[in-house]
């Protein structure tokens, strides 16, 4: 998959590639981080390949956080909630134990954000709290992946 996607981006012309990393971006399991690290790869200064690649994933992720509030809002006005299944019993614990910032932030170790935000809003945190961390989360992500990208392929150049 991985090699597919570095394809798709080199195909396209040089001044176009910062466009498929916001493609690549907005997709779940590839995000900021995979996104930023596609970027550098094919040739892309980091200064465009990050934040290509975070505003993919926030477009993607903000879109999801307003459509589940949405959706919450409906679901839940006058009625009562169901009891969690066992698995999502279990996410909810690890929401009450690190909060909306601590489930934004190493959340992205586990699942895509816009799975993350979604859950986070189903549990009744506040929208903005949830974009606000959830922003945060993918600029770090794809900074921290985006600079050990360029150090990585810097070193590999090195070698040659």
């Amino acid at each position: 998959m991985y090699e597919a996607l570095q394809e798709f981006a080199t195909s396209l012309p040089a001044g176009l590639q910062w466009l498929a990393v916001i493609l690549l971006g907005a997709i779940p399991f590839v995000e900021s981080y995979l996104g930023a690290i596609i970027g550098v790869v094919v040739g892309l200064p980091v200064w465009v390949a990050v934040p290509a690649a975070v505003a993919g994933n926030l477009i993607s992720t903000w879109a999801v956080v307003l459509v589940a509030s949405g959706i919450r809002r409906r679901v839940t006005r006058d009625r009562q909630l169901p009891e969690l299944s066992p698995r999502r019993a279990k996410l909810k614990t690890r929401f009450d134990r690190f909060g909306v910032p601590g489930v934004s932030m190493l959340g992205q170790l586990i699942l895509p954000t816009q799975i993350t935000s979604a859950a986070i809003i189903s549990f009744g945190a506040p929208r903005r709290s949830v974009l606000v961390w959830q922003t945060i989360s993918i600029i770090v992500w794809g900074v921290v992946c985006g600079a050990l990208a360029t150090a990585g392929v810097n070193l590999f150049a090195g070698v040659r």
